[in-house]
């Protein structure tokens, strides 16, 4: 049986840091210090959103996680020419295209990929040529999976903001959860692999192991969030002890360098 893989988005401790010590050489807390405690603490990889106005990861984060962390590195990206040049040079592990605007508090939806094809396949093209595998960050509707199956990306992640919103609303959670639960099936039938991520947390997560075939959640705010009252590593050992209660077979294509 695989397990339900864990990747800590560090973003939030780059934010705080950020506060007091933007533009300077050094400051806490230090997103590579949290990473790697995330990583003793059994997470199975480690995400971080370098984005094009670098207001919370910036570039020496990104070279440092590369070199300290051994777990797996998810950098998630504008599909920009300076961000695709910066992934083949770093070769993180994998890379997450995701929709940027400047005036958003953070990623608020998913990529057009029906809409972007061509331009995302020419980046999956490279990316994967330097052995870096693909992963598009999508809302869940069958026409943006079936477009991330055209642009041959080896994953998607499934926006789960709205099952976020509309936890607390019964009905309207199970109209999301039906969404998630009919892409992850056409996923899996086209040979995509699953990812889901946003707004995830130690109330919601229980209600969205029902999906199946997911590979990895990945979260980070919440996480963040729990980790001030009872430490980083206790916060990740909380989520992956929810985590447990999904398992199932989930092969993960392997790019060929």
């Amino acid at each position: 049986m695989t397990q339900l893989k864990l990747g800590v988005n560090i973003d939030h401790v780059a934010t705080l840091r950020e506060a007091r010590y933007r533009g300077r050489d050094r400051g806490e807390p230090d997103p590579i210090e949290a990473a790697l405690i995330c990583e003793a603490a059994g997470a199975h990889g480690i995400t971080a959103h370098l984005r094009e106005d670098r207001r919370h990861i910036i570039d020496r984060d990104v070279r440092q996680l590369r070199d300290a962390i051994k777990t797996r590195l998810n950098l998630e990206m504008a599909n920009s020419a300076e961000m695709v040049q910066i992934a083949l040079e770093l070769k993180p592990d994998i890379v997450c295209m995701v929709p940027e605007r400047r005036e958003e508090l953070t990623t608020e939806g998913g990529l057009d990929a029906a809409g972007q094809w061509l331009a995302l396949a020419d980046s999956r093209m490279r990316l994967n040529d330097r052995g870096i595998e693909v992963s598009l960050f999508i809302t869940p509707d069958p026409v943006q999976v079936e477009a991330a199956a055209k642009i041959g990306a080896q994953f998607i992640e499934l926006h789960t903001g709205a099952f976020a919103d509309h936890y607390n609303r019964k009905k309207d959670r199970a109209d999301e959860i039906e969404k998630l639960v009919r892409c992850s099936l056409l996923a899996h039938s086209l040979g995509v692999c699953v990812n889901a991520g946003h707004g995830l947390n130690y109330q919601n997560l229980n209600g969205l192991l029902s999906v199946p075939h997911m590979v990895e959640l990945n979260i980070g705010h919440s996480i963040v969030s729990r980790a001030i009252t009872v430490g980083l590593g206790v916060a990740v050992k909380e989520m992956l002890l929810l985590m447990e209660r999904f398992a199932e077979p989930a092969p993960m294509p392997s790019v060929q360098q």
